[in-house]
């Protein structure tokens, strides 16, 4: 059987080496922590004129992954932008991400959305986010989490505790989509993890686990039961 595919969305970058003109770019954490775990990345660049084929493209790949990056526009949920901390705004990025979710739960294929990924699926589900949490407690910082019992990230990780998730974000879930159930929270009680209840496996993350997957165990867990959950899904189908 194939490896399965794992489509990561890329980003506009401004710098690259070896490279003609300007570059789409991807963290290559993200590349190597599916590579461990038996996928193989693919990288969809975030070209607008594409979104209309991401419906069809997703019914070639096996799963996606969502990564960090800067805000969502508040516009995307309802909005206006307040908060002076607001950074890295692409309107490339959020038509994209957003096309990408919609199409990922059209097809219920397996997901895991990390970090800003988490939000996007939480705005593209029809909730909002808190522009600016006022701390910098979760800015570079190492914590746990504590997951619900039972829910598919405690049941990757064979715990209800993320002993040391690496954490760089500024905002946080805050109305809940319909359909998007919490399950793990900082001690300060901001949403950490959350998984749309009705798919097969589509699970965020609002920590960075590709930073420390090479050498945390725990971290890589989450791309294993991804690309796991992928294999499950190519031999039922």
């Amino acid at each position: 059987m194939p490896a399965p595919v794992i489509l990561i969305v890329g980003r506009l970058a401004t710098e690259a080496k070896g490279v003609r003109g300007a570059p789409f770019a991807a963290g290559q954490r993200y590349f190597q922590a599916v590579a461990r775990a038996g996928g193989v990345p693919l990288m969809l660049p975030p070209i607008t004129s594409l979104v209309g084929d991401v419906p069809d493209l997703l019914e070639r790949v096996d799963g996606v992954v969502l990564h960090g990056g800067g805000d969502v526009d508040p516009r995307r949920y309802g909005q206006e932008a307040s908060a002076a901390e607001l950074y890295g705004i692409t309107p490339e990025h959020d038509e994209v991400e957003l096309a990408v979710v919609q199409a990922t739960l059209q097809h219920d294929l397996p997901m895991l959305a990390i970090c800003r990924g988490i939000q996007v699926l939480n705005v593209a589900m029809g909730g909002t986010l808190v522009q600016h949490i006022g701390s910098e407690a979760h800015w570079f910082t190492h914590h746990e989490v504590a997951l619900s019992p039972n829910c598919r990230m405690a049941e990757a990780l064979g715990t209800t505790t993320v002993a040391a998730g690496h954490c760089v974000h500024h905002q946080a879930l805050d109305r809940i989509a319909d359909g998007l159930v919490v399950t793990g929270r900082s001690a300060d009680g901001w949403v950490h993890a959350a998984e749309v209840a009705d798919r097969r496996w589509v699970v965020g993350t609002q920590w960075h686990p590709e930073d420390t997957a090479d050498t945390d165990t725990q971290q890589q867990c989450l791309f294993d039961a991804l690309v796991a959950q992928c294999v499950a899904g190519s031999r039922a189908g």
